[in-house]
């Protein structure tokens, strides 16, 4: 298929997402890629079954509804997804358009937007004695499916918002929970650490896991007290690590794009150093950046609507309000509704 895009994104997570959907509002045709099978990004493959709370207009959803609601909202335009699909080079024609390359084909466009989050990323593994022996056999550094740690021991190891946010589903869906860290000052929302203080879990602070022990499931852990050097033993069910990931770029490093620590740099337009190619959410790096996923859906709206002021320097980057488009959208749709009904002499 050598049709040239007006848009390309990389990266089918929530950022990407959004701007699939705002290109189609802004009239632009719109190709999404993804290393993954599925669309979501990290939402989909590492916490479907995690509430997120900060997200506007929600008080909280579930990681996998976002996604369905994202998803649905992109479907009246008619995206192209390229799915299992890693992105290899970018190169530009004598032409000015982009050809960015795969391990499958190549695809063309005017211009593309890279919301790939934080690249190839691996979680941060236990290394614990045992640690490696019982992964996937009682240690899991990802929650799929959350209702089969339904009324079991868990204990959840980490300090961050993942891990408290872990163990309150967790007590939510009837487990007792033990909470793991190995520092005393958590690394999340105040909220959130508040709401496990005040939870029937059981806490245990400047704390580690030593060993990992049982037969061909995780049976038990030994803990060690980093004050005091004390030993004791935990018989339980399924331990998560919530220790993060590491994350790489991978072969967007090669791009000649100008970087900023473990990201792209970009202007208050989202723009890169490449003229035509934009970045958005985590992986866009600029001064007073958040990593939020309502930071990143406001980037999306920003790097479509200057990407069609690049296409076309006439077009205005400030669109009209969306219930206008969607009535003019709909005025237009019903126009070619009633031609259709004519029949030809």
């Amino acid at each position: 298929n050598d049709k040239i895009y007006d848009i390309t994104i990389l990266g089918g997570g929530p950022t990407g997402l959004f701007a699939a959907f705002y290109a189609g509002l802004r009239n632009s045709s719109c190709k999404i890629i993804d290393s993954l099978p599925v669309l979501g990004g990290r939402l989909t493959s590492v916490y479907p079954e995690k509430f997120i709370y900060d997200v506007a207009g929600f008080p909280k959803i579930l990681a996998k509804d976002l996604v369905t609601n994202l998803v649905e909202q992109i479907e009246p335009y008619k995206t192209q997804l390229c799915l299992s699909e890693t992105a290899q080079t970018l190169t530009q024609a004598k032409e000015g358009y982009w050809i960015i390359e795969t391990e499958k084909q190549r695809h063309f466009t005017k211009t593309v937007i890279i919301a790939s989050g934080v690249g190839c990323y691996t979680p941060k593994k236990h290394h614990a004695v045992g640690a490696s022996t019982f992964e996937g056999k009682g240690i899991t550094y990802a929650v799929l499916q959350k209702n089969g740690f339904a009324r079991k021991k868990v204990v959840v190891v980490g300090g961050g918002d993942s891990a408290l946010d872990w163990a309150i589903e967790f007590l939510n869906i009837g487990c007792e929970v033990y909470l793991v860290h190995r520092s005393n000052v958590f690394r999340a929302h105040d909220d959130t650490v508040q709401k496990i203080f005040n939870s029937r879990a059981k806490i245990f602070l400047n704390t580690e896991i030593t060993e990992f022990s049982g037969n061909e499931k995780l049976e038990s852990i030994t803990l060690k007290n980093l004050d005091n050097e004390q030993i004791s033993h935990l018989e339980i069910d399924e331990v998560c690590v919530m220790f993060g990931y590491n994350s790489s770029l991978g072969r967007i490093t090669e791009w000649n794009l100008e970087l900023s620590g473990n990201g792209i740099l970009v202007n208050q337009r989202m723009e890169t150093n490449l003229p035509g190619v934009f970045a958005a959410g985590d992986i866009a790096k600029h001064d007073g950046k958040l990593d939020l996923i309502a930071t990143g859906f406001s980037e999306a709206a920003t790097a479509v609507a200057f990407a069609k002021v690049f296409m076309n320097p006439k077009e205005k980057a400030q669109p009209m309000h969306s219930t206008t488009i969607m009535e003019i959208k709909a005025k237009i749709k019903k126009r070619e509704q009633e031609n259709n009904q004519i029949e030809p002499k």
